[in-house]
């Protein structure tokens, strides 16, 4: 056996440790791999032909000799029996889960360096992925998954990697990967020989996250073949491996928390969603929430963050750096249900310590479920929402294929985001106000990223006002005398002409843009040659 060492037990600077472990009797086959397993054991030494020739000395290794195994990867929600808390914790948890307030502490706990309108929403939709959903397990053996899954998709310098760095500190098993240096293999399972020449498994980073979260930075970086990998671990929370003889099904019931840039860069405003997203739909309709992060240029808007950006390094030395990095572990249990008691009491913000542990608590201890009235309310607005987006597809002509699809998945993402939302006040069941907030969740921002493929810039030039209206007109006007119906020309060639002309070479190229979405213009030969068709 060749056990992974729990990645939370050794610091950033440090490789995993492993180490030979025997097993016999009852003991065989009983952890699959990615397990955590605790081991009792016996260390012993054994002889082993360096290079495998007779007559070189023979070298001692360290092994042990298991006789007991206790499993850390059971309980609800994915997390083990392994995890105790004190009475005194238990106490000011329960107290902290009756403030009317929580889902705001909470909120405001996540990555407090990081302000603006636009995070308000993610933040809040961070702390349901933390909490997580209600797995559920029905008669016939199916199993739902309770993990909800994360997508920010959005302009660079909009703080996305550090939230995928504050939930890999803050979650029970975090596991950060980023897309560019992450392969099948890396992210699933892998076969690996040894020395002997027998094949063993080496679990990736969803399988080493079961239980916990999986930060995946720079997610449009991947190579799709590496990206169909995690399609069976999203959903069914299972990895087949069928390689080199070994049959096997490994579990990875972990959430994906995924960051990525639009196809361009940055979000262009006259593209539409599918045009900006370089992601196949079979992969989007596994998240449960797509956010469209966008950096918009507003006076008032860079002025808040300039005074917050510049107070954060003002006030950089302070106590608070410690916390940012998390090493304050030398504070012991009583301290952590201290301050747990102190926020139940005077609200505030929760430190990384506390907050771990009082997700872990409420992952241990919670598995509210949907009422009849709650389920009926869910499913009409379900219905409702289908039918807008259908009435808007008939609109646009009735052939445009939605991106972000709106399917039965996303009617189990608002369940499972009712369900994160009453485990927050270790409710038993789901309450009215729980199902509004998903609700609301759900359309800033799936249905947000789903209606920008409604707009197929129709409207786009209307929107151009002010000063730059005349030079839009312009521009139009000069496209339509200079290119007749049916003439073929060089893209490149056409603005450089417009600009001798005295028209701005940004305007032409955004017309084109619109006009070529009217249907008005046939990109040809990459783009890189128009036709005009009518």
């Amino acid at each position: 056996s060749h056990p992974n060492s729990n990645p939370l037990l050794h610091s950033l600077s440090q490789m995993p440790r492993n180490i030979l472990l025997a097993v016999d009797r009852n003991l065989v086959d009983r952890a699959k791999p990615g397990m955590r397993v605790s081991i009792i054991g016996v260390a012993s030494l054994y002889k082993s032909n360096a290079g495998g020739k007779k007559n070189s000395s023979s070298v001692k290794q360290l092994y042990i000799n298991v006789v007991g195994m206790m499993f850390e990867s059971s309980g609800a929600g994915g997390i083990g029996d392994g995890l105790s808390f004190t009475p005194k914790e238990e106490e000011a948890f329960i107290g902290l889960s009756r403030r009317r307030d929580i889902y705001q502490i909470l909120t405001n706990s996540i990555a407090p360096s990081i302000q603006g309108d636009y995070t308000k929403d993610i933040k809040k939709a961070i702390a349901c992925q933390l909490m997580g959903g209600a797995a559920k397990k029905l008669p016939d053996g199916m199993r739902l998954r309770g993990d909800i899954n994360l997508l920010l998709l959005g302009d660079p310098s909009t703080a996305k990697s550090q939230f995928l760095k504050f939930v890999e500190k803050v979650a029970p098993v975090g596991v950060y990967t980023s897309g560019k240096g992450s392969s099948a293999a890396g992210l699933t399972a892998s076969v690996i020989k040894d020395s002997r020449g027998e094949f063993y498994l080496e679990g990736g980073a969803m399988v080493l996250a079961d239980g916990g979260i999986v930060c995946i930075d720079e997610f449009d970086k991947m190579r799709p073949a590496d990206r169909v990998a995690i399609h069976e671990a999203m959903e069914q929370q299972t990895i087949s491996i069928a390689k080199a003889g070994i049959t096997t099904v490994l579990n990875s019931r972990a959430s994906v928390l995924a960051a990525a840039n639009p196809i361009f860069g940055r979000y262009d405003d006259l593209r539409s969603a599918g045009e900006n997203i370089d992601l196949m739909t079979t992969i989007l309709s596994r998240f449960d929430l797509i956010f469209i992060v966008r950096d918009i240029r507003d006076e008032e808007r860079d002025k808040a963050i300039c005074r917050h950006v510049m107070g954060v390094h003002i006030n950089a030395g302070d106590e608070a750096a410690g916390n940012v990095n998390g090493d304050d572990g030398d504070d012991d249990d009583e301290t952590v249900a201290e301050k747990a008691a102190k926020v139940a009491e005077n609200g505030g913000k929760l430190d990384i310590k506390t907050f771990k542990k009082f997700v872990q608590y409420v992952r241990s201890r919670c598995s509210p479920r949907l009422s009849e009235q709650a389920s009926e309310v869910l499913a009409s607005q379900y219905v409702k929402i289908r039918d807008d987006v259908r009435k808007r597809c008939s609109e646009n002509g009735g052939d445009t294929a939605q991106v972000v699809p709106i399917t039965v998945r996303q009617l189990e993402a608002l369940v499972r985001l009712s369900e994160s939302l009453a485990k927050m006040r270790l409710a038993a069941e789901v309450a009215a106000e729980d199902i509004a907030e998903a609700l609301r969740l759900f359309r800033v921002a799936t249905m947000a990223a789903s209606e920008t493929d409604s707009n197929n810039g129709q409207d786009l030039l209307a929107a151009a006002n002010g000063p730059n209206r005349d030079d839009y007109e312009k521009a139009e006007k000069f496209l339509q005398s200079r290119v007749a119906v049916g003439t073929t020309v060089n893209k490149q060639k056409l603005i450089e002409e417009a600009v001798g002309m005295g028209q701005n070479a940004n305007i032409i190229a955004r017309v084109l843009r619109v006009f070529c979405k009217k249907g008005e213009f046939l990109e040809k030969s990459s783009g890189r040659t128009l036709k005009r068709v009518k």
